[in-house]
């Protein structure tokens, strides 16, 4: 999402659970909402009653709804392991690593669009030629992975440190005088 000095557009949700943006003055649906995240538009969804900032729930509806038709991207043993984490003392860490290494397979996929930018006119290539120009770019791709999955294993194994010096220095503080 880009953050610019704009404010974040308002969209107030009703007792009636209707959406209701106030930049366009009319009421929208979850798959405008969507399209608001597609496009990169900064918005913020609040109580209208309450003003209580509602954003992250409206965020996970349209997760929801995207799992639920279609094809999912979240396997059942996924979600379990996710919701295993809830309460466990690598809560806090584990958003910062999923949210790091999503960000790193973004990064790859810039990489991929810019290496093929101008290889191509969309209009001329049938995808058939899209088909020998990514089979052409296996090598590659296998490259980008396995640099992708080497950055998120050493994100992991920098956070295990991290907790394992905090659990230390947590316990440290708790141990009895030396005795002399």
């Amino acid at each position: 999402m880009p953050h610019s000095e704009t404010p974040a557009r308002v969209i107030k949700k009703y007792p009636n659970r209707r959406l209701y943006d106030t930049e366009t003055s009319a009421y929208i649906t979850l798959v405008d909402v969507k399209a608001l995240v597609m496009e990169g538009e900064r918005f913020v969804v609040q109580d209208a009653k309450t003003g209580t900032d509602l954003t992250r729930s409206i965020l996970l509806q349209i997760i929801l709804e995207e799992e639920a038709g279609g094809v999912p991207m979240l396997s059942t043993a996924m979600l379990e392991q996710l919701i295993r984490f809830y309460g466990n003392a690598m809560q806090g860490m584990m958003g910062t690593y999923l949210e790091k290494t999503v960000q790193a397979f973004i990064d790859i996929q810039g990489k991929l669009a810019e290496q093929s930018r101008g290889l191509y006119d969309s209009s001329s290539f049938s995808p058939e030629m899209w088909s020998q120009f990514l089979s052409g770019q296996a090598p590659m791709l296998q490259g980008m992975m396995g640099n992708y999955l080497e950055q998120s294993k050493n994100l992991y194994m920098q956070m295990q440190e991290q907790m394992q010096q905090q659990t230390k220095q947590m316990l440290g503080a708790f141990q009895p005088p030396a005795k002399k």
